[in-house]
Parts: C-alpha cells; sequence; structure tokens
C-alpha cells in the first residue's frame, strides 16, 4: 500500500475543502483551486484525534491505481498549501545585457537575441525582480513550474561560462574551454 497514500492530509485553519464525485475543490485565504479527481481514488473527509483531516483510499490494486493513491495526496496537499502560503520559483539570469523588465503581466527578456522575448505570464502567476533574480510566485504549484520552464528554454545556461537562465538551486555543471596545444 502506498506510504504517501496512507498518511491522512490535516486541512489547515481558514481552508474549506469541498469533495464532489469527480472534481476537489480547495479554497483558502490566497484563493481556490480545483483538480479533477481520480476515479479509482476516494477522497473523503474525515475527524481524526479532534482534527479535520482527508483521508485518500484506492478502490483497486492495480499498478495505476497504486501510482493514482499517493499521487492524489500529493496533489491535495500542494493545494492545500498553494491556497495558505503559496509558491515560489527564483531564476537566476546571468550573462552581459542579460535583463527582465516586467510591465504588468508580461515579462520583457533581452537574451543576447536581436530581439527581446515577451512572455505573457499565465493567469494567477505574479513576477518581480531583484538584479538579476526573477522570482515567480503563486497558488497553483503546476502552474509555476510550467511558468518557469518556459521562461528557462529561452535561454537555457550554457557550460562553458554558465550564461542564460537558470533556477537560484540549479548548479551548471561547468567544462574547460579549448587549449592551446602543439
Amino acid at each position: 500500500m502506498s506510504r504517501i497514500g496512507r498518511k491522512p492530509l490535516e486541512i489547515p485553519k481558514g481552508v474549506t475543502v469541498s469533495i464532489t464525485k469527480d472534481n476537489v475543490q480547495v479554497k483558502g485565504p490566497k484563493g481556490t483551486l480545483n483538480m479533477k479527481r481520480h476515479a479509482a481514488i476516494e477522497v473523503k473527509q474525515a475527524k481524526d484525534e479532534g482534527k479535520d483531516v482527508i483521508v485518500f483510499e484506492r478502490k483497486g490494486n492495480l499498478g495505476p491505481e497504486r501510482a493514482a493513491h499517493g499521487l492524489m495526496r500529493a496533489l491535495v496537499g500542494n493545494m492545500m498549501k498553494g491556497v495558505t502560503d503559496g509558491f515560489s520559483k527564483s531564476l537566476e539570469i546571468n550573462g552581459v545585457g542579460y535583463k527582465a523588465e516586467i510591465k504588468g503581466n508580461k515579462i520583457t527578456l533581452s537574451l543576447g537575441f536581436s530581439h527581446p522575448i515577451d512572455y505573457q505570464l499565465p493567469e494567477g502567476i505574479t513576477a518581480k525582480t531583484d538584479k538579476n533574480l526573477l522570482i515567480l510566485s503563486g497558488i497553483d504549484r503546476q502552474q509555476l513550474g510550467l511558468a518557469a520552464a518556459k521562461i528557462r528554454s529561452f535561454r537555457p545556461p550554457e557550460p562553458y561560462k554558465g550564461k542564460g537562465i537558470k533556477y537560484v538551486e540549479e548548479t551548471i555543471l561547468r567544462k574547460a574551454g579549448k587549449t592551446a596545444g602543439k
């Protein structure tokens, strides 16, 4: 049985969860998130030691059902963390003349190409800059990761000088450049 899926998920204060036949909705101080429920996973609200919790049970024991068991718990847990605390991802922009400008809901990136790149942020994602850092934040972890990956794909870091856009926690394996030989 899934170790993650078996753990009950505690509902934080100020968060309401509504479970329908095919949908899970989480409302909190930062907003509302919806997710389609997996058909093989039963999602129920219960009481555990005086606390409100959500319990996840699977109907069968086949491989896809076992895989979805822990996944559903993790996704609902991310929804709860998102509506209470939110998520953020930091991208570091390295390179001479490389910069990012934010105008409303649009990011204009100058990355050494002959033209600037305009990227429209998805709904619910906000951005701010701090010197060479681009900080994205939002309540939906999947949307946030998708936006960060798309921005990074415009100029991934190269291994010789480290120029490009990288995640702050990412390390770039550097290569030695050419050397003069005889």
